[in-house]
């Protein structure tokens, strides 16, 4: 920028000075939404009286629980997804497996860092068992009961086996597109009623907001799939 005749460079310093300040409102944005973030997750905020609560779960929480499950759940939903990749050319179904990878991988790094931000333990506490959250027996609501879904010999309900992924790694094309849709629709299912085992015994609003968003995202998935199994002549798993 060239001065203006009896400027000495003021004009240009303006120029900068501007642009700093400019520049300093957005980082102090982007700090007070990060704060508005954590505040959110740790469930903290004003209460109607306008004084400062302060509310951590604790380590045998649904809050905490809901964290560790899902993330252990999300996990291998994006495992699946990258053993389908690259067992099939079909570019719906390698589509569908990169959205479901991308979502839930950062769902995934949410619920880990609420984890950390609450400084509770990524591992279910002695006794607890994985789901314990929210079964009639370890805390939970009776109406989430997982009993009966798919999945019974895996880690959770709607989780696929250790033989199952195997299986999956041996097969191609339209035969690996089936499976990882029968899988992927059984893993959904379990996932939804944990999304709404929390949408309902959560006590973190940014964690209940989370879970809801799984929850419709994740039916919108099963009707695809659905319709996707339904073109290659074959249905979800009984």
């Amino acid at each position: 920028m060239t001065p203006e005749p009896g400027d000495g460079g003021g004009g240009e310093r303006r120029t900068r000075r501007t642009q700093w300040v400019a520049g300093s409102a957005v980082v102090l944005a982007l700090l007070f939404a990060g704060a508005a973030t954590v505040a959110s997750a740790r469930g903290d905020g004003p209460d109607r009286t306008g004084a400062e609560r302060i509310t951590v779960p604790s380590a045998e929480s649904a809050d905490a629980g809901f964290a560790r499950d899902m993330a252990v759940h999300h996990q291998q939903a994006v495992e699946m997804s990258f053993i389908v990749r690259d067992r099939t050319k079909d570019e719906d179904v390698r589509r569908l497996a990169y959205d479901i990878a991308q979502t839930q991988a950062n769902q995934r790094g949410m619920l880990l860092g609420w984890l950390d931000l609450w400084e509770l333990p990524k591992v279910a506490p002695e006794g607890q068992r994985p789901m314990g959250w929210m079964s009639s027996d370890g805390g939970g609501h009776t109406g989430h009961d997982m009993a009966g879904m798919p999945g019974g010999g895996a880690l959770m309900p709607g989780m696929a086996t250790k033989a199952e992924l195997e299986r999956l790694n041996t097969l191609d094309g339209r035969r690996a597109e089936v499976f990882f849709l029968q899988l992927m629709t059984d893993h959904h299912k379990g996932g939804v009623a944990m999304a709404e085992g929390c949408a309902e015994l959560c006590a973190v609003p940014a964690e209940r907001r989370l879970a809801r968003g799984m929850v419709e995202a994740q039916r919108s998935e099963l009707d695809l799939m659905a319709d996707m199994l339904a073109a290659r002549g074959a249905k979800p798993r009984p």
